[in-house]
């Protein structure tokens, strides 16, 4: 039987957490200090999860936590830990996109969900029955996909594991936000949470020997996704979580779309 729909709200600090319980979210996803993809947040230190998870679990809802770096060899020990310590505060899942991570989180720290990120670009039902093995329990699809893909992902799938997907937010110019533009340019790598989202800026469009095409305008910047008018197609096609995008977004934003 498919889990009750879930409407999942970011949570980029303490009011933000609160704003999205109070106006009815289901559950909220924030960060903490560490191996998360939104280093600019606020995010959230031991003390303040602790906190998150009593008002979010007093108010009936769950705490997701970003563990959703592209991990190296050395971030891997401390990823397990921080998975270990935050389940022991309460949070109920951790949002990882690394396979490796994934594998060792799953084994190694029982009691805490594992909730497959969309960075891992998960489009077919074989890749999310990998992940189902390595201890999975949700795959959040990448937002590149059409209606009709996920339909037939979810048709192929069936039960074995939850289905996530974006209805509302930013969408990265990158295929599930696999993107060096920031690193390029800036030396902060998207992958590692330090986005300067250069792709939000304005540029020229010039033949490179002085002709202009065009001049200052959004020719990155990808239009943010709203689907809020496709969420019964969605439950029908069989997804389960549905997922906003925000966690820079300020309280009002949260109120608004949540």
């Amino acid at each position: 039987m498919k889990t009750m729909p879930s409407l999942l709200a970011p949570a980029g600090n303490m009011r933000a957490l609160q704003t999205a319980l109070r106006f009815g979210a289901d559950a909220v996803y924030c960060g903490a200090k560490q191996y998360g993809l939104r280093a600019q947040a606020n995010n959230f230190d031991e003390k303040q999860l602790e906190e998150a998870v009593r008002l979010a679990h007093a108010a009936g809802a769950q705490v997701n936590l970003t563990l959703n770096i592209f991990a190296f060899d050395g971030d891997l020990d401390g990823m397990v830990r921080t998975a270990q310590r935050v389940r022991d505060i309460g949070v109920d899942a951790a949002i990882v996109s690394d396979l490796g991570a994934i594998a060792r989180i799953a084994r190694e720290v029982p009691g805490l969900d594992v909730h497959v990120s969309t960075q891992a670009s998960t489009t077919n039902s074989e890749s999310a029955r990998v992940y189902k093995a390595l201890g999975a329990k949700r795959v959040v699809l990448a937002r590149e996909m059409t209606f009709e893909q996920i339909e037939a992902m979810s048709a192929a799938i069936g039960d074995e594991i939850e289905l996530e997907t974006f209805i509302h937010g930013a969408a990265c110019m990158s295929y599930s936000g696999r993107c060096m533009l920031s690193s390029f340019l800036n030396g902060r790598s998207a992958n590692r949470g330090a986005c300067s989202q250069p792709c939000r800026l304005t540029y020229d469009l010039t033949d490179g020997r002085g002709r202009t095409y065009i001049a200052g305008k959004h020719l990155l910047s990808v239009r943010d996704l709203n689907l809020s008018a496709h969420i019964g197609e969605l439950l029908d096609a069989g997804v389960t979580s549905f997922k906003i995008e925000g966690r820079l977004k300020d309280v009002g934003y949260i109120k608004n779309i949540v």
